[in-house]
């Protein structure tokens, strides 16, 4: 059907040849060439209904991706140039049916992305990250740099968040760790989450944001605006930017938490750190802002603080000791999300930073992921208790189960 629609589609764009068109009349002259080509062959309601959207989106949407993008069953999407599209769909990668028919259609949508954002990409700047309208993150690398043609990979985002209720109920996460989790932030804890790539970081973080009390101001601090806090009138949004043509302009990270300590944040939420920024993120989480949240990409809780380390080390000539003693005192827990065998995003393990000692510090397990049983308390108790003290007067411990107690902090 789709070669069928080419000579169609050639014709309305003949018709409108270098003008600005309203909705309304393309769709007008869709409907006229529909009415012809139905002479020759006969179309039913459905196919028409089909054709018309098919023949709409290659002039307005992405052309045969707004299919996926409209389907909300479609969490990510991979083009791999001309060879295939593959979607991540139910948990699952499958290869989709569909694909471009020339390279020409292909680069033409990467194009209306980018525009759409006022982005540049082309042989000279070949890679792209960018930000869709509706929150959807792209990835784009065209060739040299991707020599089998253009690729572009496309995270989608939830319409409506993701809760920690949802979460709960579909098994990400047990009832109990998720109480803890909320009079974490609740009380002010400093927590990093941590996971591979499609582990669910940024979803997560933005499920822990409800727990955020609203009368708090927070800053949040992003490469592309992906976070959907809910609920926080007092909140700032900042965004990185790239160098111009010029080779100036350029807005990283670091930048932007430095800014933000200016700017009185009750908290601030760094959307990923992943270079020398680790350390100005570590000095505001010590320098009054109780509450910070992040993520980074690690294989566990460990992996994590020692990637930590490495970046935060690349920030400023500091020893090792210092960085660690940074670390050891500025986060609180590290959440470590990823994949099971059935494909699902679950918390594996939440883990308590331990104090310096001796030079060392280390995380301990304080729920855990086990097959069967799903997230489950370990039978450790917390031993960082100054902000739960401050908060109730008393240290929490879990009760059997995993039950946070005492009642005035879950």
């Amino acid at each position: 059907m789709r070669e069928e629609l080419k000579p169609l589609r050639l014709a309305v764009a003949a018709s409108f040849a270098g003008g600005e068109v309203p909705d309304e009349a393309l769709l007008a002259r869709i409907d006229e060439e529909l009415t012809a080509y139905g002479r020759t062959r006969r179309l039913s309601i459905e196919e028409k209904t089909l054709c018309r959207k098919e023949l709409f989106d290659s002039f307005r949407g992405m052309d045969i991706l707004q299919k996926a993008l409209d389907d909300e069953t479609v969490t990510e999407i991979m083009v791999n140039g001309l060879t295939g599209i593959w979607l991540e769909k139910g948990n699952r990668i499958i290869r989709w049916d569909r694909g471009f028919d020339d390279r020409e259609t292909l680069e033409e949508v990467i194009q209306l992305m980018a525009a759409s954002v006022n982005r540049l990409v082309n042989t000279t700047t070949p890679i792209a990250d960018l930000r869709l309208p509706d929150g959807s993150r792209v990835n784009i690398v065209l060739p040299p740099a991707a020599p089998d043609g253009p690729v572009m990979t496309i995270r989608k985002f939830y319409r409506s968040p993701l809760t920690m209720a949802k979460m709960t109920a579909q098994g990400s996460v047990s009832p109990e760790a998720a109480a803890f989790l909320r009079s974490a932030v609740r009380t002010g804890c400093n927590i990093f989450i941590s996971g591979g790539t499609g582990s669910g970081k940024t979803t997560f973080l933005n499920a822990l944001s409800e727990f955020i009390p609203a009368d708090e101001r927070v800053i949040t601090i992003e490469d592309s605006l992906e976070l959907q806090l809910q609920g926080l009138p007092n909140l700032v949004r900042l965004e990185t930017r790239d160098e111009n043509l010029e080779g100036s302009g350029r807005i990283s990270i670091r930048d932007l938490i430095r800014t933000a300590l200016r700017m009185r944040p009750t908290r601030i939420i760094v959307g990923e750190v992943r270079g020398a920024e680790a350390l100005d993120m570590l000095q505001a989480m010590n320098t009054g802002h109780d509450g910070s949240l992040s993520t980074g990409h690690a294989n566990s809780a460990a992996d994590m603080l020692s990637r930590l380390e490495t970046m935060a080390l690349m920030g400023g000539e500091l020893p090792l000791a210092a960085v660690r003693g940074q670390i050891a005192s500025a986060i609180d827990l590290i959440v470590h999300l990823g994949r099971t065998d059935d494909g699902m995003r679950r918390v594996l393990a939440i883990e308590e930073v331990k104090r310096l000692e001796h030079g060392e510090t280390g995380c301990r397990a304080l729920f855990a992921h086990q097959r069967g049983r799903g997230l489950v308390w370990t039978g450790a108790q917390p031993e960082r208790c100054t902000k739960w003290e401050a908060a109730c007067g008393v240290p929490p411990h879990f009760s059997e189960g995993g039950r946070l107690d005492p009642p005035c902090l879950r």
